[in-house]
């Protein structure tokens, strides 16, 4: 193998260390009088990243400062973050990424080591595979999107390649995914946002959305020709759009290890949501009714899970399927409805069973008396006053969870619902709340941030390299991060906080090794989960 040495490893985001290189190594890499002559450890390169950090005020400004760090040295991006996981998860990822996203075609610097492959080049995309790995090992997980569904913002074309970016980022920073063993990518399959084709600076295919056979054909091509190269990797859809993130996963959950966060990684912090409820409300998952405001991909996507463990609690799917309640955009849904997409379907209300169309939030709430109200419909505001006293009206703990994101698209502010429900609601936001203080008690706000979740699942589906990712491994990521609740204390959080995602990531990823060898599904021999996954783990120091 040949060893990079003078400005090739100074470019090399991966072996660039900068001023830590020691006088052994600028010898033996031919890079003396290529660098100032002190030396600093990494960190003392951290410290002075962070000063930097905090003299930038803008937060897209200090992600874009981030992520060219991220470009040149990616040891230490990961190091910093690290320090400063609370702080800087917000900025490299949700709610930050969105507006990256909004401004990618514009703030374009250099590829950051994604794939684009365009939908109008079907036949280039096992050599464009195969150039991205000039800089990487074996290639255990892939991020791709299409950029159809970014976040609560929509269709923004390849400009959703940061998504891919940052999800893999928060892998790292949270389970300790290698960075040389990740790859993302975005299928550029046009799109139908009319400023970015009318955008004379956009980088995309400046053409409407592809669909129908060809779309297929092409995501069927990418499918094969990535499992070609690397047969053991993951394969995780990010932000597809409605129309396709289901179909898409449906197809492929039962033959390839692949797995969809917006649908099932939701869905799994809310499963674990729901059992931390369970605990204070004394009312066991299996008698929760759920009200889900939302009735997109992660609206869906949350019912699925959360009917999964009702199931695993011993009800029958029929049962199960009676304690939902969907809300879109026609109001609460029922099965004689116009327009229903499959999963609405599943849990649309029978015929007849309500008696006339329901389409006001607090009055659907009066009429089917959840006790668990979801909101992923990316309505501001939409958990009014009203609502959430009549949330309050009908249950003595309340769990109310507006898990839009960004935090502009919530459906209401945890400081309001605390206030409106005279402290009684269990709340879960999805972007990160303040604490709030009421009637002498300091609430901590959980989050329902799946970087709590994927990371530790991938990392656990890498280390016993599984070959499919099934509901029950699913279900075992949920309680690894129910363990490392306290819920005793008046105003303790329903989700574990940020600052524990190492340790949440690694809970995860041993209960998914466990689940995986138990269920057989595993392609490397483990005979001790703890120790697999600690094996794995990558330590960002040089």
């Amino acid at each position: 193998m040949n060893i990079l040495k003078g400005q090739d490893i100074l470019r090399n985001p991966f072996l660039n260390k900068g001023t830590a290189f020691t006088e052994e190594e600028r010898e033996k890499y031919n890079i003396k009088g290529l660098l100032p002559s002190t030396v600093r450890t990494i960190e003392e390169q951290e410290i002075l990243v962070y000063e930097m950090t905090k003299s930038i005020q803008d937060n897209l400004d200090k992600h874009l400062f981030l992520m060219n760090l991220y470009n040149t040295n990616r040891t230490l991006f990961y190091y910093t973050i690290g320090k400063h996981i609370t702080e800087f998860l917000p900025i490299i990822y949700t709610p930050t990424i969105g507006d990256a996203v909004i401004n990618y075609s514009r703030t374009f610097d250099t590829p950051k080591d994604a794939v684009f492959l365009s939908v109008d080049a079907p036949d280039n995309i096992e050599s464009s595979l195969k150039s991205a790995l000039k800089d990487l090992e074996e290639i255990k997980l892939i991020v791709v999107t299409d950029g159809e569904g970014v976040l609560g913002i929509g269709d923004w074309g390849v400009q959703g390649v940061d998504i891919s970016i940052g999800k893999l980022a928060v892998y790292t920073v949270a389970a300790g995914v290698n960075p040389k063993n990740v790859l993302p990518v975005v299928i550029d399959a046009g799109t139908n946002n009319e400023k970015l084709l009318n955008d004379p600076f956009y980088l995309g295919n400046k053409h409407l959305r592809i669909r129908g056979d060809q779309y297929d054909d092409f995501i069927d091509k990418f499918v094969s020709t990535s499992l070609k190269l690397f047969p053991d990797t993951l394969i995780h859809w990010e932000d597809f759009g409605r129309d396709n993130a289901r179909r898409i996963l449906e197809k492929y959950r039962e033959k390839i290890c692949t797995f969809n966060d917006d649908i099932q990684g939701t869905g799994v912090m809310m499963v674990s949501a729901l059992n931390a409820v369970a605990k204070v409300t004394n009312i066991p998952v299996k008698d929760h009714k759920i009200l889900v405001f939302g009735g997109g991909t992660a609206g869906v996507g949350v019912s699925d899970q959360i009917l999964f463990e009702k199931i695993r609690s011993g009800l029958t799917e029929e049962e199960s399927k009676n304690d939902f309640y969907l809300v879109d955009r026609q109001g609460l849904l029922t099965k004689d409805m116009d327009g229903l997409t499959d999963g609405q379907k599943k849990y649309a209300r029978k015929i007849g069973e309500i008696k006339e169309p329901l389409t006001d939030l607090a009055e659907i709430i009066r009429t089917v008396k959840p006790t668990v109200l979801i909101g992923t419909s990316g309505v501001p505001g939409a958990f009014t006053e009203e609502v959430v006293r009549a949330m309050a009206e009908i249950n003595e703990r309340p769990a109310i969870m507006p898990i839009s994101n960004p935090t502009r698209l919530c459906e209401a502010k945890a400081s309001d619902i605390i206030k409106w429900s005279d402290g009684k609601a269990l709340v879960v936001t999805g972007s990160p709340s303040d604490p709030v203080e009421y009637k002498g008690i300091t609430y901590t706000i959980g989050q329902a941030n799946n970087a709590l979740l994927y990371p530790g699942l991938g990392l656990g589906i890498i280390v016993a390299k599984s070959k499919t990712v099934t509901d029950d491994m699913l279900s075992a990521a949920a309680h690894g991060i129910v363990s490392l609740q306290d819920l005793s204390e008046p105003g303790a959080p329903i989700l574990p906080p940020v600052s524990k995602l190492k340790e949440a990531s690694k809970l995860v990823a041993i209960s998914v090794v466990s689940e995986t060898v138990k269920e057989g599904l595993n392609r490397k021999e483990i005979l001790d989960a703890t120790e697999a996954v600690a094996k794995e783990i990558w330590d960002a120091n040089y």
